[in-house]
């Protein structure tokens, strides 16, 4: 009897196969009682890839094919864990850039008068209080980091329930750090402004002596016996971990194995993801600041949803040992806080090299607060800005359907698709308002373009990697135990992906490369760019490595298009009255000083980031 896995696993060898329909070939296979490639399956192979081989070439290439597959076998049986990194670097420095890599001490805010006054009488009115004045009412011991600690550990608790935010609380560790915390304070020996303060890692973060579950089935007791860089370094700066905070599952939305988590401004929707946990408990008030990672919108569009400042640095600067991988060439680590300076706070402590992540450059953050704004050059993405939405059917170019549950599919993309157009069109106004308010401020807003190129077909990079990181997990048939199991989800991207062509992954590469060429000469001419959330720019700065920062950019009022319907696990269910909206800052490649300082010019001048939810804890 001919075994299916077998078969899938040798066409999966194939250069050729990766282009095919599975079953079609698996139907001949089974019929012919194959054990093997064989010329017959070569030949239907290159037919249905349009790939003209000559007869006489077919036989040459049979024991080539089946060779390959005797060597894949061999590594699937080195088990090769997460952790482990390919030879292959990608690198988005390009010849004759240059970066600062001299560090200099950090320069920050003047500490406002809330910050100099004494703690209030009710803890919990510090709850959405920034790192920044937190940092000052601990460094001058007008509360301790126990008291805060204790209180925020209280709100994770209260809000859980609602927010589904939480996967492990690290109350223990938690309680002994903060003790710590106030006896070096009184002793005089103060870290800097993150000492002391709570905050909530995403799952995704090995921390010793408690789970790192990645947000998924069948790895909810995985124990990983080492602490993250990230987590080392904040420990380093006297940061107490509270939580081990959501994520979906291996980094995908905000569904993971104990829910959905939720928004904080409309708990009907989810948060979106991947940083699912840091964006709504960072959003409600239940730490000081959190760690995120994006690979392809896991900040950026959790910190929308959930109305956080989230900074996405550049590729390269963040050393990522200890965090789960899914895919090399685009993971980043960054920060979820509640303002731009709280973000150039965390950055300045987990940045730099670490002797262990290759992909990390010699490249120096260094904040100024005071660093003028007005003499950077500043552009904006006009054309899109100004684009409206997409008025021509999709379905108009599709055929008649076939059956009526195609009609009814149809009929849902339909909606779905009218509103999100609904939602942008009324979106529009926070933008229009956002340039106005940058002109209005003094910026000299010079319209910049994005080059034309198939990025979206750059993504097969992803897509293959993310495989790779988990092949075991598909081959093995245990991508069963992920709670979601959508077409877009994990278990059938990983699939799908095993019939990608190494060569096309590496075309994408090279396609990458020019991309980055061109995109590079766009920031020649700029040091900030700003452009809607969301969009093309998404796809390109996280190809290219280019950092951003995501901000609130007011909230949507009471005629604002409703969602659809009110499933939390759906994506599409976003918007609606009362949620926040955003805009987003472009920088070059480790630029982050000079775009955070435009960032936070504006996020000052709008004031944005001082709105907070109103939260009921289930009672």
């Amino acid at each position: 009897m001919l075994d299916r896995r077998y078969f899938m696993k040798t066409c999966s060898g194939m250069g050729l196969a990766g282009t095919l329909f599975p079953g079609v070939l698996w139907a001949q296979a089974k019929a012919d009682g194959a054990k093997k490639i064989n010329k017959e399956m070569i030949e239907n192979a290159a037919a249905i890839a349009d790939v003209p081989i000559p007869e006489e070439y077919k036989e040459m290439m049979i024991e080539s094919l089946n060779d390959h597959a005797k060597g894949y076998e061999e590594i699937y049986k080195l088990h090769i864990p997460n952790s482990v990194d390919p030879a292959l670097i990608f690198d988005p420095v390009l010849p004759g850039m240059k970066f600062q890599t001299e560090r200099k001490p950090m320069r920050i805010s003047k500490a406002s008068s809330s910050a100099t006054a004494g703690a209030p009488r009710n803890l919990e009115d510090l709850a959405f209080a920034s790192a920044r004045e937190l940092s000052e009412l601990v460094r001058t011991k007008r509360v301790s980091s126990l008291a805060l600690t204790e209180m925020y550990l209280g709100r994770l608790k209260k809000y859980d329930a609602t927010l589904k935010f939480v996967v492990t609380l690290t109350e223990e560790r938690a309680l002994a750090q903060a003790k710590k915390a106030d006896a070096e304070i009184a002793a005089g020996k103060y870290r800097g402004p993150l000492h002391g303060l709570p905050w909530g890692a995403k799952d995704l973060l090995a921390t010793q002596g408690y789970p790192t579950t990645w947000g998924a089935g069948g790895f909810e007791s995985q124990k990983i016996d080492e602490d993250a860089t990230v987590v080392k370094r904040l420990d380093e700066v006297g940061a107490v971990l509270v939580a081990k905070l959501t994520l979906g599952a291996l980094a995908m939305g905000d569904v993971w194995f104990g829910g959905v988590t939720r928004n904080p401004w409309n708990t009907n929707q989810g948060s979106s993801g991947s940083s699912a946990g840091p964006a709504s408990a960072t959003a409600a008030g239940c730490v000081a600041f959190s760690i995120g990672s994006e690979t392809l919108g896991s900040i950026s569009s959790p910190s929308t949803r959930c109305g956080c400042t989230g900074l996405r640095p550049s590729f390269g600067l963040v050393p990522r040992t200890g965090a789960m991988a899914l895919s090399w060439s685009m993971d980043k680590l960054g920060p979820i806080c509640r303002t731009v300076e709280d973000c150039a706070l965390v950055l300045d402590a987990i940045h730099g090299r670490d002797g262990k992540d290759r992909t990390v450059q010699s490249a120096a953050f260094n904040w100024d607060a005071n660093l003028d704004w007005r003499k950077l050059r500043v552009g904006y993405l006009k054309a899109a800005f100004e684009r409206k939405p997409d008025e021509q059917q999709e379905a108009a170019k599709e055929e008649p359907p076939a059956t009526p549950e195609e009609q009814k599919k149809r009929e849902e993309r339909k909606k779905r698709r009218e509103a999100a157009r609904a939602r942008t069109e009324y979106d529009r106004k926070f933008n229009d308002a956002a340039l106005a308010k940058l002109r209005k401020m003094g910026v000299n807003l010079v319209p910049a373009e994005m080059p034309k190129f198939p990025y979206d077909a750059m993504v097969t990079m992803l897509t293959a990697e993310s495989a790779a990181a988990f092949d075991e997990l598909t081959r093995t048939g245990k991508d069963k135990l992920l709670t979601s199991q959508k077409d877009y989800d994990w278990p059938n991207t990983f699939r799908t992906a095993r019939f990608i062509p190494a060569v096309e992954y590496i075309q994408a590469a090279r396609a990458r490369r020019m991309a980055m060429d061109v995109v590079a000469k766009v920031f020649n001419d700029f040091d900030v760019i700003v452009a809607p959330t969301g969009g093309e720019q998404l796809v390109i700065t996280n190809l290219t490595g280019n950092p951003a920062v995501i901000l609130p950019n007011g909230l949507r009022g009471s005629d604002a298009p409703k969602p659809l319907n009110d499933d939390p696990s759906d994506f599409q269910n976003a918007g609606g009255p009362g949620t926040p909206t955003s805009l987003t800052f472009l920088g070059k490649l480790y630029g982050e000083a000079e775009l955070l300082t435009v960032a936070r010019a504006y996020q000052e001048a709008t004031g944005f980031h001082l709105q907070h939810p109103k939260l009921m804890p289930v009672s």
